[in-house]
């Protein structure tokens, strides 16, 4: 009799326990870091890509299952789709930064693990830069069928960086639209959370 209430406890503890580490993991961008006090291409593209982050952070929290099947029409992209197009974009930017080639394949992951690849992406991406890589070492390889198809960071930052920009805002206006906006609090022009 005992061990059937230790299965009990374990089976309505379990989920208890999981969602406190999960809400415990601190991800990247809930916030942004102080600025540089000095400007430079690299500080401000850093700068670019954490306000990228901070959106997606808020774009993408508190989401529901239902949200994920939002579409604004038949022929649009879902909420999930979005986030899955982004997750991608993100893979290029840090192969960019990193100067790897681009596979072109991702992989398949829960939205939960999606959210995270984006976030820890970013930061990634951020850190090498801070590191000290510049930008002009920087290539975004595309393989192809003559070998591969190099291009400078300029292609980044009117590329992957503002497409994906440009679709936090998207998920922004599907949230609204599916009834769950984006919470309170976060100043996108300070990218600090009003307390």
């Amino acid at each position: 009799m005992r061990n059937i209430y230790g299965k009990l406890a374990a089976l309505f503890l379990f989920p208890i326990i999981v969602y406190s580490q999960r809400a415990n993991e601190q991800l990247p961008f809930r916030e942004i870091s102080d600025y540089p006090e000095v400007y430079s291409a690299e500080s401000v593209v850093t700068r670019l890509i954490e306000g990228l982050g901070f959106r997606f952070y808020w774009a993408t929290e508190t989401i529901k299952d239902e949200d994920l099947l939002y579409k604004p029409s038949e022929s649009g992209r879902s909420f999930g789709d979005t986030v899955n197009h982004i997750y991608s974009l993100s893979n290029v930017i840090l192969n960019g930064v990193l100067s790897q080639p681009n596979s072109g394949s991702a992989e398949e992951l829960s939205f939960e693990a999606k959210r995270k690849a984006v976030l820890l992406n970013l930061q990634k991406a951020i850190d090498v830069i801070n590191e000290g890589k510049k930008l002009d070492e920087m290539k975004t390889v595309f393989p192809s069928s003559n070998g591969t198809n190099e291009f400078p960071f300029w292609n980044q930052i009117n590329g992957p960086i503002s497409d994906a920009i440009w679709h936090c805002g998207q998920l922004v206006v599907m949230r609204r639209a599916s009834g769950n906006p984006i919470p309170s609090g976060p100043s996108f022009f300070n990218g600090k959370v009003r307390q």
